[in-house]
């Protein structure tokens, strides 16, 4: 009995997460295909009296006039910015994490790098305003990338050498025996066996990418590199606000993440599970 209780309390607890995680979602959804009269009507009804699905179609048209031509550029800024900037940090923090970990006494270099990590960015906003100014950065992508890769670098190094602690060592070390150097080491031996880990690494450092707002606002000015949340902002800008294509861009806005995260859900968990315990 008590069995059979704990187990109704664990799956009305995982529907409790579920429902709390796709409310929203579903009520997005159905402001996107509502008409302005059932959004404002009193009192509100769940359902629309009219499904209406033409913001989607304008929202993916290119047509002059419509609102594709800014969501569907900015679309393309964010997936550039969040896809290059994590390719970077991984391509970084994957040795910079092994040092760390395979080499005792270079914590304080690590902890500098949390410390810097955990300043907030409205302190650091004007130097890396007068950098980019400097290089010639301002309103560009590759300017974007370089500012992401200071906020996602110093979490994948972290993320990467806990994991990287917990792998045995005595497989490096039986393999440098056999006349393996310490990158072939990392790329045959470590790297395999961190593949979990590795994966929800990834998605976590795009997702820093993909959601920030803040200096993307700052640093950006038009739409020659505006990403996706800066630009979701602009669509409020205005007098008269279309509560229903601000839902229909967050609906679209959230596809990539979503095709990210089911395409990486089996490292995804096996990262997040072996994070979750050392030894």
């Amino acid at each position: 009995m008590k069995r059979k209780l704990r187990s109704m309390a664990k799956y009305a607890a995982a529907l409790l997460v579920a429902c709390s995680v796709l409310a929203p979602m579903g009520w997005l959804f159905l402001m996107s295909v509502s008409a302005t009269s059932d959004l404002t009507r009193v009192p509100l009804e769940w359902l629309p009296r009219q499904w209406d699905f033409s913001r989607y179609s304008r929202l993916i048209s290119l047509a002059p006039g419509q609102p594709g031509t800014l969501f569907l550029h900015a679309l393309g800024n964010s997936l550039l910015v969040a896809t290059g900037a994590t390719a970077i940090c991984l391509l970084l923090a994957i040795p910079a994490a092994f040092s760390f970990s395979r080499y005792r006494g270079r914590d304080g270099w690590l902890y500098g790098a949390l410390a810097i990590y955990m300043v907030p960015p409205v302190a650091v906003v004007l130097p890396l305003y007068f950098l980019l100014q400097q290089f010639d950065l301002l309103n560009t992508r590759p300017g974007l990338i370089v500012v992401y890769c200071s906020l996602i670098l110093p979490f994948l190094t972290w993320m990467l050498k806990n994991q990287f602690d917990t792998l045995p060592q005595d497989i490096e070390q039986a393999a440098r025996l056999d006349g393996l150097r310490v990158w072939q080491v990392l790329l045959r031996i470590t790297l395999p066996l961190a593949k979990p880990v590795l994966g929800a690494a990834a998605l976590f450092g795009w997702l820093l990418a993909w959601d920030e707002f803040f200096y993307a606002l700052l640093f950006t000015s038009n739409i020659a590199a505006q990403t996706l949340p800066v630009t979701i902002a602009g669509f409020t800008a205005g007098r008269a606000t279309d509560d229903g294509l601000i839902a229909a861009v967050g609906i679209l806005a959230s596809i990539p993440p979503l095709f990210i995260a089911i395409w990486l859900q089996k490292t995804l968990v096996s990262g997040l599970a072996s994070g979750g315990s050392k030894g």
